[in-house]
């Protein structure tokens, strides 16, 4: 995908991940984690880092972000989902020590994943301030919603 396009989308993602934010904020377990003080992080094939602190409360969206930030470099690093990536290392079915992640500093939380686009290019993102399956399902929708916008 051509630098502006991509750039297109990955601004489409993070615009319309914060038009789903007030239907997930009707759940209450949701609501109280953060409560819609959320952010995302995406960080392309280059290393480039995309990301935007959501709500009012800027000390924790800034936690919010941290937290986002570490799932997509995490992502980046590994090319795994976070949370799975924790299961196939404690399990041996990997060599974490390839990876270069140390333990204490694996994130483990669900909310970081590769989110492959239709050029077949790779984003690691992060999303944090839901439920971590919350994460994943915005930012999932937020592409479905978006990237057919930037192929039209």
């Amino acid at each position: 995908m051509q630098t502006e396009k991509r750039t297109q989308l990955i601004d489409l993602i993070i615009s319309e991940s914060e038009n789903l934010i007030p239907e997930y904020m009707l759940q209450e377990e949701d609501r109280l984690i953060a409560h819609g003080n959320c952010a995302i992080c995406l960080i392309d094939e280059e290393g480039k880092v995309y990301g935007k602190m959501y709500g009012t409360n800027l000390i924790r969206a800034r936690e919010s972000f941290r937290v986002a930030w570490t799932k997509a470099s995490q992502v980046h690093i590994t090319g795994m989902k976070t949370s799975e990536y924790e299961k196939l290392a404690f399990t041996h079915q990997i060599d974490e020590r390839k990876f270069g992640i140390e333990r204490p500093d694996y994130i483990g939380w669900v909310g970081g994943q590769p989110l492959t686009l239709s050029d077949g290019s790779v984003l690691s993102v992060g999303f944090s301030g839901f439920r971590g399956e919350m994460d994943l399902e915005i930012v999932c929708r937020a592409l479905e919603i978006a990237q057919p916008k930037i192929s039209a």
